[in-house]
């Protein structure tokens, strides 16, 4: 990636983060334990971990859609605890407005702010050009396939051009001909974006392929068991990746992580 593009992204910064939920029975659940965490700006940061390690815990801490019990979060070194506009957050699920149109659904978050949305109208159209949605502006969503929603969701999530990018296993739900293909698009559209990315998932390969980083997470209390720089050159071509050695050498490495916890059984 260029410098130019790198600019667009945020810096991310993480100190002594804990979460702690409290039950109706009245127990203490610790979801995240002290997590300490730099993103660099314009990177693409994976994290991988078994149901329940608090991946999604620290996405929504992240997006402030849930208060911290204890710690810090800070983007470009700016403390914050709620919704912040250098944040776009796109979920398993499309959550797509089913009576509004693709560019409306796009712009809904514009709307939401009390933005100019005529200034924004031109932008939602180049998003979905670069999605390979041209033309589908005025579809409804019910007209759309599941890999098509998907790609208007990442739009809405990109219309305010945001530093930060939280992604919550946003392929989980596509069959896997749609999943490659997405994983495709993903990479060529953060490429030309430079925004920083944070990536959930539960997929060891989606992460290796994709990420300059792979955070693996521990069963509950989630705590960060490796951090793993993934060296391979961009742009990464699906099927010379999933051949090459070094890939498979992550992969591994990872899985190894999971086997010692009985989360994977070794054969």
């Amino acid at each position: 990636m260029n410098m130019t593009a790198q600019h667009k992204g945020a810096e991310i910064g993480i100190s002594q983060l804990s979460k702690v939920y409290h039950t109706r029975e009245d127990e203490d659940i610790l979801a995240l334990d002290n997590i300490d965490l730099t993103i660099e700006r314009g990177s693409f940061v994976a994290v991988v971990g078994p149901s329940g390690c608090g991946k999604s815990t620290l996405l929504s801490l992240l997006a402030g859609l849930i208060p911290r019990s204890s710690g810090e979060i800070s983007i470009d070194r700016e403390t914050i605890s709620k919704p912040h506009p250098k944040i776009g957050v796109v979920f398993q699920q499309d959550l797509l407005l089913y009576w509004r149109t693709v560019i409306d659904n796009i712009l809904l978050p514009i709307e939401i702010k009390k933005l100019d949305i005529a200034k924004y109208r031109d932008h939602a159209e180049e998003l979905l050009e670069q999605v390979g949605l041209g033309g589908m502006a005025k579809k409804f969503p019910s007209e759309l396939s599941g890999g098509m929603r998907q790609r208007v969701a990442i739009c809405r999530a990109l219309i305010q051009e945001p530093g930060l990018l939280l992604m919550d296993e946003p392929f989980g739900a596509l069959d896997a001909l749609t999943r490659e293909q997405m994983i495709m698009d993903l990479q060529s559209m953060w490429s030309r974006l430079g925004n920083t990315v944070l990536f959930i998932t539960h997929g060891i390969d989606e992460a290796v392929f994709l990420a300059d980083r792979v955070l693996v997470m521990s069963p509950r209390p989630g705590k960060i068991d490796l951090d793993l720089k993934i060296d391979m050159p961009r742009p990464r071509k699906w099927a010379e990746t999933h051949e090459d050695a070094t890939y498979h050498g992550y992969v591994r490495e990872i899985r190894k992580i999971f086997e010692a916890k009985g989360i994977l059984v070794a054969h």
